[in-house]
């Protein structure tokens, strides 16, 4: 049994965040909560998959990067890892 309210759910702090499962209004509030957690342990690579589509959620994830100091920096993925569809982000060691 899982000790998050039902309205939550665990995502495996692995480096790699799937937006495909989450509405686009929670897009923002999800990525933050992941960088924290990553950076908590340690994980100070990600990829973060948002999709190609036409671009909002990936406007989105990049608006929300903006906006973290704790964000070194962050570019599309490369061919092997998602190109457009994904956002490889570096994170500022704690």
């Amino acid at each position: 049994m899982s000790s998050l309210p039902p309205d939550q759910v665990a995502l495996p702090l692995d480096g790699t965040l799937d937006l495909h499962t989450f509405q686009p209004r929670e897009a923002a509030a999800v990525v933050v909560d992941y960088l924290e957690a990553c950076r908590e342990q340690g994980i100070y690579s990600i990829r973060i998959v948002h999709g190609k589509g036409i671009g909002n959620l990936r406007r989105t994830v990049e608006a929300t990067l903006q906006r973290l100091q704790y964000v070194e920096s962050w570019q599309p993925a490369g061919h092997d890892a998602g190109h457009w569809g994904a956002t490889l982000v570096k994170l500022k060691a704690l």
